[in-house]
Order: C-alpha cells, then structure tokens, then sequence
C-alpha cells in the first residue's frame, strides 16, 4: 500500500470510531426509547448500520496491520516502473498521453488515474523503463503502449 493509502485508511478509521460510532449508539439508544423493537425500523436500521461500521473498523485494523506500506520516493528504482510509481503512458493506437500511479487495491480509482498493481495493465508495466513499449490484453482487445516517464513521487 502507499503512503497515502495507509493515511486514507487511517483517516477513515478514525472517523469510524470518533464519529460514526458514536452516533449510531446514539439512533440505537433514541429507537429503543421509541418502545416495541419488532416493528421499529428505525431500530432495525441503527442496528444493520452498528454492523457495517463495526465490520469496517475491523476490516481497515486488519489491512494496516497486515499491509507493508511503501513510499516509493525513498526507493531507487533506476527509472523503472515499481508500485508506487507514476507512469506517463503514450497509447500507440490513438496518440494520446494518459498518466496512471500504480497502487495497492483499495486505493484504485481509474477515474483519477489510480491503478491496482494486479491489473491488467499495471502487470505489464512493471519493469519497464521509460522509452519501453510493450502490449496487454485488455477487455476491449490488444492494447499497445509506449512508456514515457516514470516518476517517484
């Protein structure tokens, strides 16, 4: 995971426990009040929500216990791609530049340019250095790309 992952993830985590933990005791303990929990719905509801967050809390303690996290600017990867790395990419079929940053799992947003390393394309591109080309079945076919820079940041 990178840096700013693990801090996401903490960020979240403390949230979770500060403020949504909190506030769900407190929906549980105002449904209660309300009287016969069989029919409360809201009850219901505060219950089902203590249980997602309870599950979540548990989930984010296990993978930042479980996780190396890695600040790719302290490493030296001689210009090549690493996880962590920021890669800017020419697509060999269109011309146009993408930049993607290869990351850990839960930190992967396509949208935003954030890749899991167990993609597809982030397979591919480990290794290689800039000037490199290289190919990935993806999808929507055979993909064909140039490696432009790489960046450690």
């Amino acid at each position: 995971m990178t840096v700013r992952g693990a801090e996401l993830l903490r960020d979240e985590l403390k949230k979770l426990k500060s403020e949504d933990r909190p506030a769900v005791i407190k929906a549980i303990a105002e449904a209660r009040a309300h009287g016969d929990l069989k029919e409360n719905a809201e009850y219901h509801a505060a219950k089902e929500q203590q249980g997602f967050i309870e599950w979540r809390i548990k989930d984010i303690e296990g993978k930042l216990s479980n996780t190396q996290v890695i600040d790719v600017t302290t490493i030296d990867a001689k210009g090549r791609v690493v996880f962590g790395s920021t890669v800017q990419l020419l697509d060999e079929q269109t011309g146009k530049e993408i930049v993607y940053k290869i990351v850990g799992e839960d930190e992967a947003d396509i949208k935003i340019g954030l890749i899991s390393f167990s993609s597809p394309i982030a397979r591919a591109l480990i290794g290689k250095n800039e000037g490199d080309e290289f190919s990935f079945s993806a999808p929507g076919g055979e993909k064909h790309y140039e490696v432009i820079e790489v960046r450690y940041e």
